[in-house]
């Protein structure tokens, strides 16, 4: 019985490592690469956008909030929209 439970406890934390987690971050642009898709925020954090983001619709200097998912070590945007 010990072992079952040792054995669930294992695979439950595995997946928590290895599963993306969903966040906003609010921020000024300090850079853009619109070749590579990449936004870095003034406080030097680097998202991906997805290509259903258009980039060259936004500017550095402009603040934006950022939908993104935290996988594989990446922050992944899922939305980029002016902020307030």
């Amino acid at each position: 019985m010990r072992l079952i439970a040792f054995a669930a406890g294992l695979t439950g934390a595995a997946l928590l490592a290895t599963s993306a987690f969903a966040a906003d971050a609010t921020g000024v642009i300090k850079s853009m690469d619109v070749a590579k898709d990449t936004v870095t925020l003034s406080d030097g954090s680097m998202y991906t956008a997805p290509s259903t983001v258009k980039l060259n619709q936004f500017k550095v200097g402009e603040k934006v909030k950022i939908s993104y998912q935290h996988e594989n070590n990446k922050m992944e945007a899922t939305s980029i929209t002016p902020a307030t």
